[in-house]
């Protein structure tokens, strides 16, 4: 698809600088795009290749073109810009309706209109998929899945029994949604296993990154609400709830029964425990240990950065002798006080 700067700046909110009428079919990186891309700059830190870049034109911030040697596009958040601009000149392909031949589908399932169903994919009884679903190959949905309008199922997905995904909802390759939770009980030194009579509720509007797993809840359902965005690899527990619009970057692990609020940012590599509360608008840095609740919006951080194995050793050794420390300090405060 080629575009003209007028036409990506009415639908991005920006204003040209240069020529109007100057078309670009893709995007690219300031380093490597050539005459016929877009590209753009958010980090001040690359600032230092607007000048060398070879690029059709460059999204950048208001007040920002007078570093641009070529076309430039002004706008109040240039990420926001290029995310929107880069959806236009490369449009997510669509899937012609139709249901390959190797599919197996029960009889009791309703599917609606327009909908893409590709090879090899599953569908048990009771299943409701709605119009404009596509589901790709070698998918699974188990019985009583209810998948809503213009939801989009990647190769490979498994949607266990229950569960309800929302509009225009899209999960990618891999993913599990619906497994059991971890539920076990010990009997006199025996596991036994805590039926998982829950199930999963995803809202509209949701992304679900590769291999990410979902569990149904014990008694009560766990809930994506609206929104919400989801990294690659990411450990979702029982009973777990994520409130609208929060975003959580990948391998993270979220124990059962936590609550999340509403727009919070969960940095990769995150552990949080089980059984606690997020409050909305919290931030959370990568690797970053949650092991009681955070009842206050703002950022927080845990965990040591890495550093020199030989600085890393000292510093082990001054943390094994903090008791004898602490226990020094303490007997000179109270020879103080007497």
């Amino acid at each position: 698809m080629s575009l003209t700067l007028a036409q990506i700046a009415e639908y991005i909110n920006g204003n040209v600088i240069g020529d109007a009428n100057y078309s670009v079919s893709s995007v690219g990186t300031l380093s490597n795009a050539d005459s016929s891309q877009l590209s753009f700059l958010s980090n001040p830190k690359y600032k230092k290749f607007l000048n060398q870049s070879r690029a059709g034109a460059i999204i950048v911030l208001k007040g920002m073109a007078q570093y641009v040697t070529t076309n430039a596009i002004e706008v109040d958040d240039p990420y926001v810009a290029y995310a929107k601009a880069a959806s236009q000149l490369h449009p997510t392909e669509k899937k012609l309706p139709g249901i390959h031949p190797s599919a197996s589908i029960d009889p009791s399932a309703k599917i609606g209109a327009n909908v893409c169903i590709g090879a090899n994919v599953v569908i048990e009884q009771a299943v409701i998929i709605e119009d404009d679903v596509v589901i790709g190959p070698g998918c699974v949905i188990e019985h009583d899945v209810i998948i809503r309008k213009a939801a989009n199922l990647r190769p490979n997905v498994t949607l266990c029994f229950g569960v309800m995904i929302g509009e225009r909802t899209i999960i990618h390759p891999g993913v599990v949604i619906g497994a059991d939770g971890f539920g076990i009980a010990n009997d006199n030194g025996h596991w036994i296993k805590v039926p998982q009579v829950g199930s999963v509720n995803i809202g509209n509007d949701v992304e679900i990154g590769a291999n990410t797993t979902i569990d149904r809840g014990a008694i009560d359902d766990t809930v994506i609400a609206d929104g919400v965005k989801l990294d690659n690899q990411i450990q979702i527990g029982h009973n777990v709830t994520i409130g609208k619009h929060s975003v959580i970057a990948g391998c993270t692990g979220i124990a059962g029964s936590t609550s999340i609020g509403e727009y919070c940012a969960i940095g990769g590599g995150t552990g949080m425990a089980g059984h606690i509360n997020i409050a909305s608008g919290v931030q959370l840095t990568g690797m970053s240990m949650v092991t009681k609740s955070i009842n206050e919006a703002g950022i927080y951080s845990s965990g040591i950065p890495v550093e020199p194995a030989k600085q890393w050793h000292k510093n082990v050794i001054r943390y094994r002798q903090m008791d004898k420390l602490f226990d020094r300090v303490k007997q000179l405060e109270e020879k103080t006080k007497d």
